[in-house]
């Protein structure tokens, strides 16, 4: 059985934040404004790709971000909300790739790819360990 067979293209989960000093581009240090920094949109994204996929999941399992490609395409001040979602494009094997849109309360703001990889959070967490007896 294909442990992502409840997972398919149109699957989506959204994500909505309004803006505080703590991601802002001058805050997250990438930088020098206060509106909302591209590294907190993509956590905004990325936390909708793991949104869509909550309670699909086998037992045991998780997913884990392999890619990401964003454009962020206008500025969002603090206050105003934002509203992100990522859709299912394609499921491949244990890759699933999403389709990201995200929107302030006047515009899009951003879009892009995300890919993420179906683990075996208990050997994944091991595998991830390990490195500290290397």
């Amino acid at each position: 059985m294909n442990p992502l067979a409840s997972i398919t293209p149109g699957t989506a989960g959204t994500i909505e934040y309004v803006v505080d000093e703590s991601a802002t581009a001058r805050s997250m240090v990438s930088g020098t404004v206060e509106v909302l920094g591209t590294p907190a949109l993509v956590r905004l994204m990325e936390a909708a790709a793991v949104q869509a996929l909550e309670g699909r999941l086998p037992q045991g399992s998780t997913t884990v971000g392999a890619y990401i490609a964003v454009y962020h395409t206008a500025p969002t001040p603090v206050g105003m909300r934002v509203r992100v979602t990522a859709t299912v494009k394609a499921v491949e094997g244990r890759r699933i790739t999403f389709d990201l849109l995200a929107h302030d309360e006047v515009e899009q703001i951003g879009h892009g790819t995300h890919q993420r990889v179906l683990v075996d959070m208990e050997r994944f967490t091991s595998n991830a360990l390990s490195k500290r007896n290397r």
